[in-house]
C-alpha cells in the first residue's frame, strides 16, 4: 500500500506518518502541505518526498491519504482525495458544520473510498470493557455519564500557535481534546437534546490571540433525563483521563491509573476492579491493515461534528 500525507497542521501528523512507515507493507510516497517552510521541514525531519502541488499529490500512486489539514480545509481536501479514489484517514474533527460534514460523506460513498477517522479512545481497552459491562446490563439503564480529557498544553508551551485560531479550529480546548468525550458520550447515550458549555480561558499565553477556551465544561441532557458531562483543558497537565457511568442499578468508574472499577448488587456496591479488555489497534493502524473495526466511519464523524454544533453553534 501506498500512503501519502496531505497537511502538517495538526500536531499528531509525525506520529501518523510513523505509523505508516513502520508498517508491513506500507510506503509513505509523500507529503502534501501549502505552506511550504512546514512541507519542507516536515519531510526533511520524517526522510519523505514532497509533492509540489496538491495536483501532484492526486495524480500520485498514493492507494490512501492522511489528512492532518487545518479542520476548517477538511471539505475541500477530503472531497477532492475521495474524487481521486483514494482511501482517508483524517483528523477529527471532519468538519465545522454539518453541511459541510453532509457533502464529505456524498464525496466519499459516491466514489466508494474506504474512510476512517481518529477516533482513538475508542480502542481503549479500559473503555472498551466500560462498554462491555454496559451492553451486559452490570449497570442497568444509564443516566449519567462524565468523561475528563485534559492536558497542561497551555502551561507548558508546546501546543502550537495555529491551534488557537478559531476560524481554522472551530473553538479551542473543546473541539480539539474534548471532541474524544462527545465521541463517547454519543457512543453510550446518543446525541443530546439541549447543551450547556462553560468556556473560560484560565492561562490568556501570548499564542491565544483569539482568546478561543482552554478550560470547559459542557453539561448535555437528554429527553429520557439521562446526563453526560464532558471536561477538557489546556491548563490541568497531571489530571488522568477519567469516564464515569451510573445506570440505575450500579456504577463503572475508568482511570487510566487506576483501570476499570465496578460498583453494583454483585459488588455489596462497593467499587471492585474489573478485569480490563485488551487495547485494539488504533484507527489508522486498522485502515493499513484493512481489519477496520465498528465506530469510527462517516456517520460517527457527522455525528461528531452535530454535537459540536450543539456547543459552539454553527
Amino acid at each position: 500500500m501506498k500512503v501519502a500525507i496531505c497537511g502538517t497542521w495538526h500536531v499528531h501528523a509525525s506520529h501518523y506518518t510513523n505509523v505508516a512507515k513502520m508498517t508491513d507493507g506500507v510506503e509513505v510516497i509523500g507529503v502534501y502541505e501549502e505552506n511550504e517552510q512546514w512541507k519542507c521541514d516536515f519531510a526533511k525531519a520524517l526522510d519523505i518526498p514532497a509533492f509540489d502541488t496538491f495536483e501532484d499529490l492526486l495524480n500520485s500512486e498514493a492507494d490512501m491519504v492522511i489528512v492532518c489539514t487545518s479542520t476548517n480545509k477538511h471539505p475541500y481536501y477530503i472531497c477532492k482525495i475521495a474524487e481521486a479514489k483514494k482511501d482517508i484517514f483524517t483528523e477529527k474533527v471532519l468538519a465545522l458544520t454539518v453541511k459541510e460534514c453532509e457533502e464529505i460523506k456524498r464525496a466519499v460513498e459516491d466514489n466508494g473510498v474506504k474512510f476512517v477517522i481518529s477516533f482513538v479512545h475508542k480502542c481503549n481497552g479500559g473503555v472498551r470493557t466500560v462498554k462491555k459491562l454496559i451492553a451486559d446490563g452490570a449497570i442497568g439503564k444509564v443516566n449519567y455519564v462524565r468523561f475528563r480529557n485534559a492536558h497542561g498544553g497551555s502551561f507548558a508551551d508546546w501546543l502550537p500557535e495555529h491551534f488557537y485560531v478559531k476560524e481554522t479550529c472551530g473553538g479551542g480546548a473543546m473541539i480539539d481534546l474534548g471532541a474524544h468525550g462527545m465521541y463517547l458520550i454519543n457512543d453510550i447515550l446518543g446525541l443530546p437534546e439541549k447543551y450547556s458549555t462553560t468556556f473560560n480561558v484560565y492561562a490568556p499565553v501570548p499564542k491565544n490571540k483569539d482568546m478561543v477556551e482552554d478550560h470547559v465544561v459542557t453539561v448535555m441532557s437528554y429527553k429520557n433525563g439521562a446526563i453526560a458531562i464532558n471536561e477538557s483543558g489546556f491548563v490541568s497537565p497531571a489530571t488522568p483521563c477519567m469516564l464515569e457511568v451510573g445506570g440505575e442499578d450500579g456504577f463503572i468508574s475508568y482511570c487510566e491509573e487506576r483501570g476499570v472499577e465496578l460498583s453494583n448488587k454483585s459488588t455489596d456496591y462497593e467499587l471492585k476492579k474489573v478485569e480490563q479488555l485488551p487495547d485494539i489497534p488504533e484507527p489508522l493502524e486498522q485502515l493499513l491493515s484493512g481489519k477496520i473495526a465498528e465506530g469510527s466511519g462517516i456517520d460517527e464523524a457527522v455525528d461528531l461534528t452535530r454535537m459540536m454544533v450543539g456547543v459552539y453553534g454553527e
